[in-house]
C-alpha cells in the first residue's frame, strides 16, 4: 500500500551490506557494523508464521477452504542471494475469492503480507495485514480496507465500520499514528487502520498479534454475515472497485522495490499482479491511468511518483468515532 514517502527507504536500509552477528536465543543482540560505527539493536524473535497458521485456523472452524489454484503455482521461492526465502499460501471458499499470505525472511528483515478478498457478489471490505520487521524497526499497516470510497458512500460506513471503532481504541495507545500518509493513498483506508512504527520488543508483538486476530475475527465475522448481492448493476459496481483497489496496489504497492532486489524485476512484477493482487487481468480491463488519470505523463506512462495532489496527512484523520477531519 501506498504508506508514504519514508517506507521506501526503509525497505532499502533492510537490504543495506551489514555485518551480521546474533545468538540464536528468543531474544537475540544483533550488532550491525557501518565502517567504524557500531549499533546495538535489541530484537524479539518474531514469526509471522503464526499469525498466518491462526487465521487461517480460524476460518476453518466458520468456513470451508480450499486450496486456490494459484497455489500450484505459487508455494515458495528462494532469492536471487540463495539465503532469503519467499513462503506463499492461497486458499478460497464460496464467498472468498482469494485469501493469500506471502511470508518474507532473511538474516535482515521479516515481511508478512495478509489479505483477503471477496467473490463480486459481495461488497465485505478487504482484509489488509502488512507488517515489516528489520534491526531496528517495524513498519504495520493493519485494516479491512473499504471496497467503495467511503467519501462516496457513507452507508457504507455506517454498515460496516461504526459498529467496530472500539477495536482500534484498543490498540491506539500502544500503536500511534506513523507519520504521512498520502492523499491518494488515504481513500483505500477506513477509519479502523492501524499505520504505525515501532521498535522490536515482546510486549509490542505480542500486542500487534493479539490485534492481527481481532481484526481478521471482526472481517471474517463479516464475511459470515454478508448477503449475495443479487442486482446485477451492482456486483459490476463491486467488481469494479475491487479491479480498482487491485490495480493501484500492483502499480503503487512500495513492497515493489523490495521484491525486485529480492527476485528480480520480472519476478517482482508477476508476483505483484498475479498473487499479491491478483485479479488486475481478471476482474476488469481498465488500466492504471483509466483509473487514476492524474498520473499519466506526457509520453503516456505512469508517473514514478508517490503523490501528485501533494497533500498528506501526518496526524490521523479521522477522530474516533471514525469521522473524517482531515
Amino acid at each position: 500500500m501506498e504508506f508514504g514517502s519514508s517506507i521506501g527507504s526503509c525497505f532499502d536500509a533492510a537490504n543495506s551490506r551489514v555485518l551480521i552477528s546474533a545468538n540464536p536465543v528468543k531474544t537475540r543482540d544483533i550488532k550491525l557494523r557501518r565502517t567504524s560505527k557500531r549499533f546495538l539493536f535489541r530484537v524479539s524473535s518474531v514469526s509471522y508464521k503464526e499469525f498466518a497458521e491462526s487465521a487461517l485456523e480460524e476460518t476453518r472452524k466458520k468456513l470451508l477452504l480450499e486450496p486456490s489454484p494459484l497455489q500450484e503455482k505459487y508455494s515458495s521461492m528462494t532469492g536471487l542471494d540463495g539465503k532469503t526465502q519467499i513462503q506463499m499460501l492461497a486458499f478460497k471458499s464460496s464467498k472468498i475469492r482469494l485469501l493469500r499470505s506471502m511470508a518474507i525472511e532473511n538474516e535482515t528483515m521479516q515481511v508478512f503480507d495478509f489479505a483477503g478478498f471477496m467473490e463480486p457478489e459481495f461488497d465485505t471490505p478487504i482484509f489488509c495485514a502488512n507488517f515489516f520487521t528489520s534491526a531496528n524497526i517495524n513498519i504495520v499497516v493493519l485494516d479491512l480496507n473499504p471496497l467503495h470510497q467511503l467519501t462516496d458512500q457513507t452507508d457504507y460506513q455506517d454498515k460496516y465500520y461504526n459498529n467496530i471503532m472500539s477495536i482500534y481504541q484498543n490498540y491506539a495507545e500502544i500503536f500511534p499514528w506513523g507519520g504521512k500518509l498520502t492523499g491518494e493513498s488515504i481513500k483505500f483506508f477506513s477509519p479502523l487502520v492501524m499505520w504505525t512504527r515501532f521498535s522490536s520488543s515482546q510486549e509490542k508483538h505480542k500486542a500487534l498479534f493479539s490485534a492481527f486476530l481481532e481484526y481478521y475475527q471482526a472481517w471474517l465475522e463479516m464475511t459470515i454475515q454478508a448477503k449475495e448481492e443479487m442486482e446485477p448493476s451492482q456486483v459490476r459496481t463491486n467488481r469494479e472497485a475491487q479491479h480498482k483497489y487491485l490495480t493501484w496496489r500492483a502499480q503503487k504497492d512500495p513492497g515493489h522495490g523490495l521484491l525486485k532486489k529480492l527476485v528480480g524485476e520480472a519476478n517482482a512484477k508477476e508476483l505483484l499482479r498475479d498473487f499479491l493482487f491478483n485479479g488486475v487481468n481478471e476482474l476488469g480491463t481498465k488500466t492504471f491511468t483509466d483509473y487514476f488519470p492524474e498520473y499519466k505523463t506526457e509520453d503516456g506512462t505512469v508517473s514514478d511518483k508517490r503523490s501528485i495532489v501533494g497533500k498528506s496527512f501526518e496526524t490521523r484523520p479521522w477522530d474516533s468515532t471514525g469521522q473524517f477531519i482531515g
